[in-house]
């Protein structure tokens, strides 16, 4: 079970940094986790925030696999149907060319019809459109027959590990038939993604998931979270906004971090509240990467290192263990 950190590159007015120096700041950390030993960053992708949210997953993964070593590079998600097909392959394989074989791309559809619109693509048939792109990209890549021309530089991987982050049974069912993992942690996808594998021909013993867990490591939960809570809200109240976006919808209530916490949806403390909830999230699942965020947009940065530390020096430890996978060897052994 591999720990991955999501990193969007968000840049709220209320603690804006120069672009500049934020791209630098979070370059640095994550050339500093490598050396930690995180096994895993994620990249994610939207269009037109205000708040500078990461627009170029492909652009800053390649500048990742200059400035480390060993942590592998990956998409929750990149908005494929927006795409066009030779460009994402091209930029995946160089990418894959330069980390030396560490890229795991993540594909979705999107749920913004602004950013649809904004690509010219059809937000009605994302769905169908994402299907198509998958084989096309992998006729590209050489993994599947079809293409006219292949990518060059081709990438490493071969097939290359590709996920699909889709939220219902419709996605989990397409996500298993073209045999991709899946970015989402739901007892009730289980079905029918193993149904589309099953459908396809693929091995369900190949079914893989990544569960998202909200959390924040802290040393001192009541001091942290008096510093923390207005960047946690400002995270989904956010998302909330933009989900709206061109809708008619009404808005939703502010975010209530605190009855969050009350419930156990957001996790404040320690790692073995952590180790907990994720065990009891994960069991009779086939849970390969375990996801969090890096951070919630300004917060401090004394806090988000220190979150990120622990997540990398002790709760990955402890999710290797519960895999029961000695990090070293990775041979299965009991605990």
């Amino acid at each position: 079970m591999r720990l991955g950190m999501f990193v969007d590159m968000r840049n709220p007015s209320s603690w804006r940094r120069v672009p500049s120096e934020h791209y630098r700041i979070w370059l640095d950390r994550i050339a500093a986790a490598d050396r930690m030993g995180a096994e895993m960053v994620w990249l994610t992708e939207h269009h037109f925030f205000d708040d500078g949210h990461l627009p170029q997953p492909w652009t800053l993964a390649a500048a990742i696999a200059a400035r480390t070593e060993r942590i592998r590079i990956g998409t929750a998600v990149n908005l494929l149907p927006i795409h066009n097909s030779v460009e994402v392959a091209e930029q995946i394989a160089l990418v894959d060319v330069i980390s030396d074989g560490r890229v795991e791309p993540g594909f979705g559809v999107g749920y913004r019809r602004p950013e649809h619109e904004a690509f010219g693509a059809d937000f009605d048939r994302r769905y169908e459109i994402f299907v198509d792109r998958i084989h096309e990209i992998r006729a590209l890549w050489g993994e599947e027959p079809g293409a006219t021309r292949l990518v060059r530089p081709e990438p490493i991987q071969n097939p290359m590990p590709t996920w699909a982050g889709f939220r219902g049974p419709r996605g989990a069912r397409i996500a298993g038939v073209l045999g991709l993992g899946l970015q989402w942690l739901d007892a009730e996808l289980l079905e029918p993604y193993l149904a589309g594998l099953n459908s396809a021909g693929h091995d369900v013993e190949t079914a893989r998931l990544a569960g998202s867990f909200r959390f924040l490591l802290v040393d001192d939960p009541e001091r942290a979270w008096a510093r923390t809570r207005e960047h946690v809200n400002y995270r989904w109240d956010s998302y909330n906004h933009y989900r709206i976006e061109g809708t008619a919808e009404t808005p939703p209530a502010p975010v209530d971090s605190d009855e969050w916490i009350a419930q156990g949806q957001f996790i404040l403390g320690s790692v073995d509240d952590v180790v907990s909830a994720i065990w009891e999230s994960t069991q009779g699942l086939p849970v390969t990467d375990v996801m969090f965020w890096a951070d919630y947009p300004g917060m401090p940065d004394d806090l988000v290192d220190r979150h990120i530390e622990l997540a990398f020096s002790e709760l990955q430890p402890r999710l290797r263990k519960l895999a029961n996978i000695d990090s070293k060897t990775g041979s299965v052994h009991a605990p």
